[in-house]
């Protein structure tokens, strides 16, 4: 069985918490020790960032650490090599996120093979279209079992995302807002009703909301509304001020406290 499928089916009553950072910041070779100690501190996923010299959908932080990746020579290549490393020590899923270029320049075929190679579960890719995914993507993906993951927003019409929730599998990542990825202070009433109405539409795929969790309560909120929450820009600014994953996670579980 896929990892990610592994990991909804068997933590249907646990609140999930999925980490993401971008391969090759702060350092080029420190990918590999955050995702294990990661794994240590009980993170139940990883989203590990393509770095990309054009992420649309990332805010400054991000931005700013697929600039820093690109610069200290990380490429999709050499992740693959690093995550080979430890491919038979990490039992929890990898999910890579990366825009639609770097992945076509290596191939689609090869690209799924690698991921088979390097015991990557899914990949997040925030702007390919779904006739693409449909037509291209997905044929090649589920011969590898690679789960791909499609992102919602609240602009994402009913009719769409139930579309979505028929042609996909593994869990839909449920973006909080359709603005840039980014820390906010709380969700606010049209937030929370977008929430409200996605469950309400009781999809067959689990969900995991992200973009914006940084405290106490928007991560309660996320956790309330979803099998769990994704955290990326108040981890990577973590990561980049500290440049230790343990000192990182120490500061994030204790501001995720307030």
């Amino acid at each position: 069985m896929n990892k990610i499928n592994k990991l909804f089916s068997e933590n249907k009553d646990k609140k999930l918490l999925s980490l993401y950072f971008c391969a090759g910041a702060p350092t080029l070779d420190g990918t590999a020790n955050v995702i294990k100690t990661l794994e240590h501190r009980g993170i139940s996923m990883i989203e590990v960032g393509i770095p990309f010299s054009d992420p649309m959908a990332d805010g400054p932080v991000i931005q700013d650490a697929a600039t820093t990746a690109l610069k200290n020579g990380m490429t999709l290549r050499k992740l693959f090599a690093q995550l080979k490393t430890i491919k038979d020590e990490v039992s929890i899923p990898l999910v890579l996120m990366g825009y639609l270029n770097p992945i076509m320049q290596y191939g689609i075929e090869a690209f799924c093979q690698s991921c088979v190679d390097s015991g990557v579960s899914g990949v997040i890719i925030p702007d390919l279209p779904f006739k693409d995914y449909q037509d291209t993507v997905k044929p090649i993906a589920d011969r590898y079992d690679i789960r791909i993951i499609m992102l919602i927003t609240p602009e994402t019409s009913e009719e769409r995302i139930r579309f979505i929730d028929d042609n996909t599998d593994g869990f839909i990542y449920m973006v909080s807002s359709a603005a840039i990825t980014g820390a906010q202070k709380s969700f606010d009433e049209a937030k929370q009703e977008y929430f409200r109405r996605i469950n309400a539409m009781n999809l067959r795929n689990p969900r995991m909301i992200g973009f914006g969790i940084s405290n106490k309560q928007t991560l309660e909120a996320a956790q309330q509304n979803a099998a769990g929450a994704i955290i990326g820009s108040k981890f990577v600014t973590l990561l980049n001020e500290y440049k230790d994953a343990d000192e990182a996670l120490d500061r994030l579980f204790k501001a995720l406290e307030q």
